[in-house]
């Protein structure tokens, strides 16, 4: 069996690391917020090409800390409009919804999946105050577009850069410098991934770093003195650690899964399945290598049937979630379409060449 993401084996490889390094988390007696996070912290905003990294819990952790540090320093207030992908993980919507903003939903390009830029300006109106574009898959949003309608309409740019690691513009900027502020998950999962949950927000943004900072813990800026009402949000010691360990091999782990990308891309040959658009850019760190195909379920199935597994992201959009009641009624067809039709083919730096190829032989004899 040709498994979608083993885990234990994509961190087999650094085990050796991760024990010496818990040895010394274990011995420095500094649990929460210590040295690994403050190392972690330099590392990741280097490697970004950002003045700050601020460590946190999660992905949507990072998102929300993002909205309510601008809301502490006056830039957002209750009830502002976020413009945001209709296609993309409900994290990204639940991160607006829960600091009490409006998210209003655009749709996507068909052939990238990411936010159709021609199609922003219809949605602006005089309460939108920001756009979060999201690199789904780890395939940047159309940088230069979205920066010059920011910059027009003088509203805030933020990324969901969640599952683009590393991604780079043409510009020589990646993921993370292409805004006023980036949220990262480290989900295991993720082309970068800890070991448990983990997230960061990245910025160039003295003042606005600084809020996030204390309102990851609890407000306080220094122990308790508390400037402004906050969260528990922190980075875990240990989990930086290990990122630390694994942000090392992270361009190297890319590099690997656009190879596997082009075997795909130029291997597979089926009329009945639409392949990812891409360019030859680094912009696309393929966390995820998507396809489309109207019987989806149908090809999942064949798939499994000769021992490869497959996955589907996402199957249900976020506007008709049962979360969303008040959006139900709401049409998006190409977002529906994508949800519809996309399925997930393994790719990850643990395949193997003859891993890919099979997959290829088994999609083209469908």
């Amino acid at each position: 069996m040709i498994k979608f993401l083993d885990l234990k084996l994509l961190n087999k490889n650094f085990e050796k690391e991760f024990k010496e390094r818990f040895d010394s988390f274990l011995n420095s007696g500094q649990y929460i917020l210590g040295e690994e996070v403050v190392k972690f912290e330099h590392e990741f905003a280097t490697y970004c090409g950002v003045k700050y990294c601020i460590g946190v819990s999660s992905g949507l952790d990072a998102l929300q800390l993002i909205f309510e540090a601008y809301k502490v320093l006056g830039v957002l207030n209750d009830g502002d409009e976020v413009i945001v992908p209709a296609n993309t993980y409900i994290a990204t919507i639940l991160a607006i919804t829960n600091t009490r903003l409006v998210p209003v939903l655009v749709e996507p390009s068909i052939d990238s999946y990411n936010i159709d830029t021609s199609k922003i300006e219809a949605a602006i109106t005089e309460k939108t105050r920001a756009i979060l574009g999201v690199h789904l898959y780890g395939q940047l949003y159309h940088v230069e577009q979205l920066e010059a309608l920011c910059r027009k309409n003088n509203l805030l740019l933020i990324e969901d850069a969640a599952q683009a690691h590393g991604a780079k513009n043409k510009d020589g900027r990646k993921a993370g410098n292409l805004s006023e502020a980036a949220a990262f998950s480290f989900y295991p999962t993720k082309n970068l991934g800890a070991l448990g949950d983990a997230g960061a927000v990245t910025t160039n943004n003295y003042e606005l770093a600084e809020t996030i900072f204390k309102l990851r813990n609890y407000g306080r800026s220094t122990t308790y003195k508390n400037d402004i009402r906050g969260f528990n949000c922190r980075l875990d010691e240990l989990q930086a650690a290990f990122l630390s360990i694994k942000l090392k091999y992270l361009d190297l782990d890319n590099l690997k899964r656009m190879e596997l990308a082009y075997l795909y891309s130029t291997g597979i040959h089926n009329a009945k399945v639409s392949l990812p658009s891409f360019s030859d850019l680094k912009d696309h760190v393929f966390h995820q290598f998507v396809i489309r195909v109207e019987e989806r379920d149908r090809l999942k199935a064949y798939l499994h049937q000769n021992g490869i597994e497959s996955f589907i992201h996402y199957p249900i959009p976020t506007h008709k979630q049962t979360a969303y009641k008040e959006l139900n009624d709401f049409k998006f067809p190409i977002t529906e379409k994508i949800h519809n039709e996309v399925l997930s083919l393994p790719i990850n730096p643990s395949l193997t060449v003859g891993d890919i190829q099979k997959v290829i032989e088994v999609i083209n004899t469908y």
